[in-house]
């Protein structure tokens, strides 16, 4: 229970601030997640939507649709926020969290933690990178994971 309020407690403060100079976003991703010595390739969609919070922060909702490439894997949902700081006219330095469904039949839900960088190209498009950790519970070992994405703003 506590997996599923945790997020949710985020999202509805988020939800609840003052909004400025609102800005959505979607994306396509794709990266790796390792475990110790095995790694697998993931790839995946997100939309979002991030409120100025001043001249320097922001808060955002996310929510999202990853996959590790492996025919013994599902695609996993997520729901999550992020918060940050503006780094300059183009980029975004956060931090984000979210909660995953299941990536497999017999795994376990994961709450994430991690850190990411996002760098306006013009106008409308976004680049970013963002690294993970999934912190699974139940004695099963966490994992990591870096992704590089790009989106459109809008």
């Amino acid at each position: 229970m506590r997996k599923v309020l945790l997020p949710l407690v985020a999202a509805a403060a988020a939800a609840a601030s003052p909004a400025f100079a609102n800005e959505g976003r979607i994306e396509g991703h794709g990266g790796v997640v390792w475990d110790g010595d095995d790694s697998e390739g993931t790839a995946g969609a997100a939309v979002g939507y991030d409120w100025d919070m001043g001249d320097s922060g922001f808060v955002g909702l996310e929510t999202s649709a990853d996959k590790i490439l492996d025919s013994n894997q599902r695609v996993s949902f997520g729901i999550g926020g992020r918060a940050g700081i503006k780094a300059g006219d183009a980029g975004k330095l956060y931090a984000v969290t979210s909660y995953q469904t299941k990536p497999c039949r017999t795994c376990e839900e994961e709450i994430t933690g991690g850190a990411g960088y996002q760098h306006n190209f013009g106008s409308k498009l976004y680049g970013k990178v963002e690294y993970r950790h999934h912190f699974i519970g139940n004695g099963v070992s966490d994992y990591d994971g870096a992704v590089a994405g790009l989106g459109i703003r809008f």
